[in-house]
C-alpha cells in the first residue's frame, strides 16, 4: 500500500506591526509630499494630453476616383505619363496646354479590333469635338513603340499617352483589378471640374464627348443675349483718364492760349499807324527827283539876278546917257549936276504957285 503523504497547511502572515504613532513633523511632510506628488502627476497628465493634440490625424483614406462635377486638384494628379513620342509630361501639364480642357479616352490594348474602332471614331470626330477647345488624347498602358506603331498605322491627329505603371488610369477609375485598363472617357475642364468619367464602348465615349461640346455650346449662345443685357443695363463707367491724355490736353490749352495771346499782339501791330517807307527801289527816283528841284532853285535864281555887265561898258553907257557934271555945294560939296537941275525945278515950282 503506497504512502500518502500529506501537504502541511501553510502558516498564517504574520499579523502587521502596528503602525507607530507619527509625530506633528513627519504629518506635515507626508502633506508636503502628497501635494508634490498631485502637481507633478497634473502636469504629466497635461502634457500628455498636449502631445496628443499635437500629433497629426492619420490622413484619410481615399474615397475612390472623382465624380462627375467634383473640383480636382490638378497638381500631382496621376504622377508621370509619357507620349508615344517619348515626352514625359502630367495631367496638368496638358490642361494648362488646352484652351478649355482635356478628353482622355482609355482602351485596353493598342492595335486591337475594339480599340482600333475607337480610336478611329475620335479620329472622324476630331474636328467637331475640339471646337470648344477641348484636347483629346488617347490613354493606355502600352509602350511607347506599340501606340506610335498604332498611331502611325491609323493616321491619328491626336497623341497617345503610356501610362505603363497605370497611375493615372487608377487615379480616374478606369484600371482593372488585378490588372489592365476599362475602355471608357474622362473629361475635365481648366479648373479641374470633372465633366465626364464613365465606362463605355467605342461609340458611346465618342457620343460622351460630342454631348458635352453640344450642351457648352448651347450655353454660350445663351449667355452671350444675358452678357449683352447686363451690359446694356449697366451704368456706363467713368471715362478713364489717362495721365499721358491729360498732360498732352495741358500741353495743347498751354499752346493754344500762346497763340491766342500771339495773334492779339498781331492785331495791335496791326491797328498802329505804318510809318512811311521808301523801297530800295524808290531811292533812286527820289534821289533824281531832289536833284531836279536843286536845278531848278538854281534856275530861277540865275533869272531873277541881273546879267553881270563888265565896270567899262557900264561906264561908257552912262557917259552917253547922263552927263555928270559936278558942283560945289554951299558948304563946299561937290553934288552932281543933276541934282542941281532937279533943285532949280523945285523952286521955279513954288515960285509959280506963289504968283498964283
Amino acid at each position: 500500500m503506497p504512502v500518502e503523504l500529506r501537504k502541511r497547511k501553510a502558516p498564517p502572515p504574520p499579523p502587521e506591526p502596528p503602525a507607530k504613532k507619527q509625530s506633528k513633523v513627519a504629518k506635515a511632510a507626508a502633506k508636503v509630499k502628497e501635494v508634490v506628488k498631485g502637481k507633478t502627476s497634473k502636469a504629466a497628465a497635461a502634457a500628455a494630453n498636449g502631445a496628443a493634440a499635437a500629433k497629426p490625424a492619420p490622413a484619410a483614406a481615399p474615397a475612390g476616383p472623382p465624380a462627375v462635377g467634383d473640383v480636382i486638384s490638378l497638381d500631382g494628379f496621376g504622377g508621370e505619363i509619357e507620349t508615344n513620342d517619348g515626352a514625359k509630361t502630367t495631367l496638368k501639364a496638358l490642361v494648362d496646354e488646352s484652351k478649355a480642357g482635356v478628353v482622355l479616352f482609355t482602351y485596353p490594348k493598342a492595335s486591337t479590333p475594339g480599340c482600333t474602332r475607337q480610336a478611329c471614331l475620335f479620329r472622324d470626330s476630331y474636328t467637331d469635338l475640339t471646337e470648344g477647345g477641348l484636347a483629346i488624347y488617347g490613354l493606355s498602358n502600352d509602350s511607347p513603340k506599340s501606340n506610335t506603331t498604332f498611331k502611325e498605322k491609323q493616321k491619328l491627329p491626336y497623341p497617345l499617352l503610356c501610362d505603363t505603371a497605370a497611375t493615372l488610369i487608377a487615379a480616374i477609375g478606369l484600371k482593372k483589378v488585378p490588372k489592365g485598363t476599362t475602355r471608357g472617357v474622362f473629361v475635365v475642364d481648366k479648373a479641374g471640374k470633372v465633366l465626364a468619367s464613365e465606362a463605355g464602348g467605342p461609340e458611346h465615349t465618342v457620343t460622351v464627348v460630342r454631348d458635352l461640346v453640344a450642351a457648352s455650346a448651347t450655353e454660350t449662345a445663351d449667355e452671350a443675349p444675358a452678357a449683352a443685357a447686363v451690359a446694356d443695363d449697366a451704368p456706363a463707367a467713368p471715362p478713364v483718364v489717362d495721365a499721358l491724355a491729360l498732360t498732352g490736353a495741358t500741353d495743347v490749352a498751354a499752346e493754344k492760349k500762346t497763340e491766342d495771346k500771339a495773334a492779339v499782339e498781331e492785331k495791335k501791330e496791326e491797328a498802329k499807324p505804318e510809318e512811311p517807307k521808301l523801297e530800295l527801289a524808290a531811292v533812286p527816283a527820289v534821289e533824281a527827283e531832289k536833284e531836279k528841284d536843286v536845278a531848278a532853285d538854281k534856275k530861277a535864281a540865275a533869272d531873277a539876278t541881273p546879267p553881270a555887265v563888265p565896270a567899262l561898258a557900264t561906264a561908257a553907257a552912262t557917259s552917253a546917257i547922263v552927263p555928270i557934271t559936278t558942283t560945289n555945294g554951299p558948304n563946299g560939296e561937290a553934288k552932281p549936276a543933276a541934282a542941281e537941275a532937279e533943285t532949280e525945278a523945285e523952286k521955279k515950282v513954288d515960285a509959280d504957285k506963289m504968283e498964283e
